[in-house]
């Protein structure tokens, strides 16, 4: 039952973000997109509240337990992120407003870029393992916490991954190619100088009339 939920959760969130986004640009009705909106956290509660139901039940904790909760973190720290992401590529697409900002490809500022990413994953790891946490709390020692356990530790490995990934954006910075580094206007060739002929008095160029 809980991996049927994890399922309709997802399915719901998109749908719940296409309804929202297409009432917004596409009717106008921005309360009622605002609305659909604020629904999407909601079912992270429902599934949080299932689960713990479930394991309250009787339920041996098993793997989709570890599965809720690891889902319940990324959407805790990437939901908002996905949503603000897919409403201004909307709004260009839908509405003629700017174009999204691209995230940034090269030096610093990628590495920070990379590293806020990273902070996201720090974030969904926590609320993760605070929430397996308290299932292996609620099950004591009567009952088999091991794949609990387990994965809290894939959390704590996925953040470990991340983090050595966005560090490399850190210690080996990707540069930008040189036809980008270059300004604007400066990237052809160079006029060589010109010698004119002077007049006698070298205020200028000689200029001289064809005979017709």
């Amino acid at each position: 039952m809980v991996v049927a939920l994890i399922i309709a959760c997802e399915v719901g969130f998109w749908v719940l973000l296409a309804l929202g986004l297409g009432a917004r640009y596409l009717l106008k009705w921005r309360r009622t997109s605002v609305v659909l909106l604020l629904c999407e956290p909601v079912l992270e509660l429902v599934l949080f509240a299932v689960t713990a139901w479930d394991l309250k039940n009787g339920a041996e904790p098993g793997w989709e337990h570890g599965l809720a909760a690891l889902y319940i973190g990324y959407t805790v720290a990437y939901g908002h992120y996905t949503i603000r992401w897919l409403d201004g590529h909307a709004a260009h697409r839908l509405a003629g407003g700017p174009p999204p900002a691209k995230p940034p490809r090269h030096g610093m500022p990628r590495a920070r870029h990379e590293g806020r990413l990273w902070l996201r994953t720090v974030l969904g790891a926590a609320v993760a393992c605070a929430l397996l946490q308290g299932a292996v709390w609620y099950v004591g020692d009567e009952g088999d916490v091991s794949s609990l356990r387990s994965f809290q530790e894939t959390a704590l490995r996925v953040v470990a991954i991340h983090g050595l990934i966005a560090l490399t954006y850190l210690i080996w910075p990707k540069k930008a190619p040189a036809g980008e580094s270059a300004p604007e206007g400066a990237r052809g060739t160079a006029r060589p100088a010109t010698t004119e002929p002077q007049t006698n008095d070298g205020t200028g160029p000689r200029h001289t009339q064809r005979s017709a």
